[in-house]
């Protein structure tokens, strides 16, 4: 895992600028490398590539995204090192691939009306529950950036312990106040023990501990929050189950950037 790469997925749809900003600020922060990647899908096809009496090409098209992409970055954050690369594949595999020698992968969601509410892609749920790296999901339409606090949710597995670490390191670099939300389980008798592993943060994050639905309860607090940091999957759950329900909800529902731990992460 190279810390120092932040990959950004893009395809060129509006959602993916958001992505964007959210990955160059955060390069900026790390002083980190940032890398724009655009799968370029048609390859998988029998589809002409090349350019006809009707349109310059679909792999002159995918450059171009690239290539806007790239300005928008250096334009955004002038100081950092921005590269950009078209790659044949399905976004999930390709950015999978990089998520390998990646510090962080940062995707898009999809903005599918005010009934319908936000979607993440198949791509994004797959590369949340088996990336190599940490994967932030970004919304589209609003300031990513415009919450005033990081919120990490808390359950005691090891995913969410590596949560905590992620969601601390981000409130460092930009300033943030932190809150680590305690998920307790009032069926179980370790919650002391749960909770004696985060108190040594309590002069970094205020700690808020909870009983109920953990679901509701991180939307809750993570109203003002600027980062959601949750784990792929938490104590609860079933055995092969890669993205629990919580992430998946937090993914769907939360008002902000969410940022997943995957197993695979933890390995490498």
């Amino acid at each position: 895992m190279n810390e120092k790469k932040i990959v950004v997925g893009i395809d060129g749809r509006p959602d993916c600028e958001n992505a964007i900003r959210w990955g160059a600020a955060e390069a900026a922060a790390r002083g980190a490398e940032l890398h724009l990647v655009h799968a370029f899908v048609w390859a998988e096809f029998r589809v002409p590539l090349g350019p006809s009496d009707l349109a310059p090409g679909l792999r002159a098209a995918g450059d171009q995204i690239v290539a806007e992409a790239v300005e928008l970055a250096r334009k955004v954050e002038p100081g950092i090192t921005v590269t950009g690369s078209r790659v044949d594949g399905f976004p999930a595999a390709v950015l999978l691939a990089e998520s390998r020698t990646a510090g962080l992968v940062v995707i898009g969601s999809r903005m599918t009306g005010r009934l319908l509410g936000l979607i993440v892609s198949s791509a994004g749920t797959e590369l949340s529950a088996h990336a190599h790296c940490p994967v932030v999901v970004v919304r589209p339409g609003e300031d990513a950036l415009a919450g005033s606090r990081v919120v990490i949710g808390y359950d005691g597995s090891p995913q969410a312990r590596a949560a905590v670490e992620f969601g601390l390191g981000y409130a460092h670099r930009h300033s943030l106040p932190a809150r680590i939300v305690a998920v307790l389980d009032e069926t179980e008798d370790d919650d002391h023990d749960l909770l004696a592993a985060i108190r040594p943060h309590a002069q970094e994050a205020e700690i808020v501990e909870v009983t109920g639905h953990h679901s509701e309860l991180l939307l809750e607090w993570s109203y003002d929050a600027q980062l959601l940091v949750v784990g792929a999957r938490g104590r609860g759950g079933f055995t092969g189950l890669l993205l629990g329900s919580v992430s998946q909800t937090m993914l769907h529902q939360a008002p902000c950037p969410v940022a997943v731990i995957p197993h695979a992460a933890l390995e490498g």
